[in-house]
């Protein structure tokens, strides 16, 4: 059902408060408490089904050390979004800045899967083992 006038106005607003304040209680929920001694994160099923590192892999841990500061540490953990997060955080603002609608090109959509893809694929390589995250147990 379309919302239209100040009933539509008032919509989008609620939205965008609730997407703020979910984001914002997550990132103070991956801040609080380390991944890699509280076991209450999602398992990575592809990981635990396969033994291989999909390219989500370490994302949760990367994070906790971005939001930490500790950036050396977060790319060793996923590098992926490590590189990857500014750069979609700097178009989101520049979606932002135009009030332009949130779209993007496919042509950035369909690079994304491809170095997501490749990223998989490397990682679980025995020559780029580096780019795996440091497996934890509980």
């Amino acid at each position: 059902m379309a919302h239209g006038g100040w009933v539509g106005v008032f919509w989008a607003q609620g939205a965008r408060i609730a997407l703020v304040a979910g984001v914002a209680a997550l990132a103070g929920l991956v801040y609080l408490f380390d991944p890699s001694t509280h076991a209450f994160y999602p398992v990575c099923r592809f990981h635990e089904w396969t033994g291989w590192n999909c390219p989500g892999c370490g994302a949760t841990r990367a994070l906790h050390a971005l939001l930490h500061g500790r950036v050396v540490e977060a790319m060793h953990d996923n590098i992926l979004l490590t590189l990857g997060l500014p750069l979609v955080l700097g178009r989101l603002l520049w979606f932002r800045g135009r009030r332009a609608a949130l779209v993007w090109p496919a042509h950035l959509l369909w690079f994304g899967l491809v170095v997501a893809v490749l990223f998989a694929i490397l990682r679980n390589l025995p020559a780029f083992a580096f780019l795996s995250p440091t497996p934890t147990t509980f």
